[in-house]
């Protein structure tokens, strides 16, 4: 009995000593939002409040267009994903980006709340603070997934839509990125929020890239330093566990704008089959499938991603 006491008591001390090792090496403070601003809210950033949330935004390009092209990021992003898509938009067009609550400057949701309706009634309200009654809606991911059913819950609000390797259905990914693993495994995801080591950071970006070689070291700070802003690592394991909204899917088929379903042939997180799928169900979709391109071609392949987006931006409905 006093063997194993002892045997106790060593691996007790052990696991400790090892506990404070890797908090020391790995262990990161949430870093207040405005010691990020200066790097990542410069202008033409703003800030608008929307449910006792300061938004970060940007609205580039022609403020009297009055149908403002919308993109809202995926999960773990901000709205610089789309910063090459809006240098060349904004040419033409008014660009409207935003920090969806949990990520980027923007911070959680006050209520935890991170169900797809609950996202959907943030850009409701988002939109209306900015007086926008139509728009041409585009979405990556979990944005993705936001813009479609806000399109069909609100059909008057939007004239078209671009979804690029959108969520909505059932998933079975082929490979998920590390950071989204450990956020939905009890236990670990709270060690998550207080231990997040820049490699996994960057093995979370690899893991959605197609050609992992255009990971920069820029890109892995810009994760890296909004994933520690105050209170998103708390956010994205609330995010992971919030219920999927499988029950909305048969909505996709009563979305009657002209739709663009863009997908990056090489995703692995949402894989290409789900285009396919959206096109059969939409029935005004146009499909294109980017080579060589992952699960963010606006920010692996923003040059080649683009070609398509401005040939369905100059269609006329």
């Amino acid at each position: 009995m006093k063997l194993l006491i002892t045997i106790i008591k060593i691996f007790t001390a052990g696991l400790g000593i090892l506990i404070l090792l890797v908090s020391f090496l790995f262990g990161y403070r949430d870093i207040p939002v405005h010691a990020l601003k200066e790097s990542y809210a410069q202008a033409p950033s703003a800030f608008l409040t929307v449910d006792g949330m300061q938004v970060h935004y940007r609205d580039q390009g022609n403020p009297k267009d009055s149908l403002p092209v919308v993109l809202i990021h995926g999960t773990g992003a901000s709205l610089h994903t789309f910063d090459d898509w809006s240098d060349e938009l904004q040419k033409e067009h008014r660009v409207i980006r935003m920090d969806l609550p949990g990520f980027g400057l923007t911070g959680p949701f006050p209520n935890r709340n991170y169900s797809m309706d609950h996202y959907v009634k943030f850009t409701e309200k988002f939109l209306s603070s900015l007086g926008i009654s139509q728009c041409i809606l585009g979405g990556n991911s979990l944005g993705g997934a936001i813009a479609w059913q806000f399109t069909a819950k609100n059909p008057q609000k939007v004239n078209k839509l671009i979804l690029i390797d959108a969520a909505g259905y059932p998933l079975k990914s082929q490979s998920v990125p590390l950071g989204f693993r450990l956020a939905r495994i009890p236990v670990l995801n709270k060690v998550l929020t207080f231990i997040t080591p820049r490699r996994m950071v960057r093995s979370s970006v690899e893991n959605v890239y197609a050609d992992p070689s255009k990971v920069t070291e820029s890109l892995v700070d810009r994760y890296f330093d909004l994933t520690l802003r105050d209170g998103n690592r708390q956010a994205l394991v609330d995010r992971m566990a919030a219920e999927a909204d499988w029950d909305h899917t048969a909505k996709i088929k009563s979305i009657a704008q002209p739709t663009l379903v863009l997908w990056g042939e090489k995703d692995l997180l949402i894989p290409v089959s789900y285009a396919h799928r959206f096109h059969r169900d939409l029935p005004k979709s146009t499909l294109v499938i980017l080579e060589n391109t992952g699960h963010v071609p606006m920010e692996e392949s923003p040059e080649k991603s683009l070609v398509p987006v401005l040939e369905f931006l100059h269609v006329t409905n």
